[in-house]
């Protein structure tokens, strides 16, 4: 591991001007819980001459509800704060789920959802020290080597996934994200338009720019009669990383349909709002049946690569079974 220099920010401004200024020993980077920054650190994949304490800055480690019931996370929130409060649980439960099956509680009481928004891919090969040594293009080895967990959909130039499971639940309520620059100035992305497909010749997967603070995530509040679910499908019952994971958001009116999210992770380069499904249910009474249909429309157009077929079909056992989860809440 290289030498490098420690900073303590205490403040967002003073932050952004750090990450804007190159350090005479080379890059600048953010920290916060650090699990994926210490990972990257040891896989030779970043060097950083500059390493920006953020938890040194007072004020983004707050959990707000509007007056109107909209939800402001500090980008400092850890994921275990996120799973345990209960005005959380109470009205954003996907995203409460989404948390509490990140990671290992360990993991939990230290990653923050800013981090957590801001992680790159756990993608094998994108992990190789090799291939950003040599310039090897992952692409390539991916879609004719191991990628049994890799993209179904939207993999034509990158197969890797998004590794972060809050997203997944963050896009479904339809989640902005809050950046600070250099000199204070602020600007709103909606999260949709925040994640970038991974590039292995990329240093970051968001629009996030350089000198830039992730400072606060603001989720709406959820419409009247408002139903949700999660659910993460791994191999194991144990901690695992998810081969997909479904975040479903829907607004009834009875037993209709007014409204629907629909959003998958880890099946393309980011969480993917399946709105062919939304479609289908929209204006229809919820039934079995429907969530079927629905489920089959998500995976329709899926471009599975030679050792993960099996993931379509899991899909969509995963989409009908989180409607009728949101359903029955």
């Amino acid at each position: 591991m290289n030498t490098f220099e420690w900073v303590d920010a205490t403040s967002v401004e003073q932050a952004a001007d750090l990450l804007a200024a190159r350090s005479a020993n080379g890059a600048v980077v953010a920290k916060a819980g650090g699990i994926d920054l210490l990972d990257l650190m040891k896989e030779g994949i970043v060097r950083p001459g500059r390493i920006v304490n953020l938890k040194s800055i007072g004020g983004l480690d707050g959990i707000a509800l509007g007056p109107e019931g909209g939800l402001t996370l500090g980008a400092l929130v850890t994921l275990a704060r996120i799973e345990s409060a209960a005005e959380i649980r109470g009205r954003f439960p996907a995203l409460a789920a989404a948390a509490a099956h990140a990671s290992t509680p360990q993991v939990r009481n230290v990653a923050t959802i800013g981090g957590n928004l801001l992680q790159r891919p756990r993608c094998w090969y994108f992990r190789s020290q090799l291939f950003h040594r040599d310039g090897a293009n992952a692409g390539d080895a991916i879609s004719d080597g191991e990628n049994q967990y890799h993209a179904i959909f939207d993999n034509r130039e990158t197969a890797m996934v998004h590794a972060s499971t809050p997203a997944t639940a963050l896009v479904a309520y339809g989640a902005e994200v809050q950046l600070t620059a250099a000199g204070g100035q602020r600007r709103t992305v909606p999260l949709t338009d925040f994640l970038l497909p991974p590039d292995i010749k990329r240093d970051r997967d968001t629009v996030l720019a350089p000198g830039e603070v992730l400072t606060h995530v603001v989720v709406p509040a959820p419409a009247p009669n408002t139903r949700a679910a999660y659910h993460k499908q791994t191999e194991r019952d144990s901690y695992d990383w998810p081969i997909c994971d479904v975040a479903v958001v829907l607004q009834m009116d009875g037993e209709t349909v007014a409204a629907a999210s629909i959003v998958a992770g880890w099946v393309a380069p980011t969480p993917r709002r399946a709105v062919e499904s939304e479609r289908v249910l929209v204006g229809k009474p919820l039934t079995e049946e429907l969530a079927r249909a629905a489920a089959a429309a998500a995976v329709a157009g899926a471009t599975p690569l030679s050792k993960n077929g099996y993931k379509v079909a899991l899909m969509e056992a995963v989409v009908r079974r989180t409607i009728m989860a949101a359903a029955s809440k």
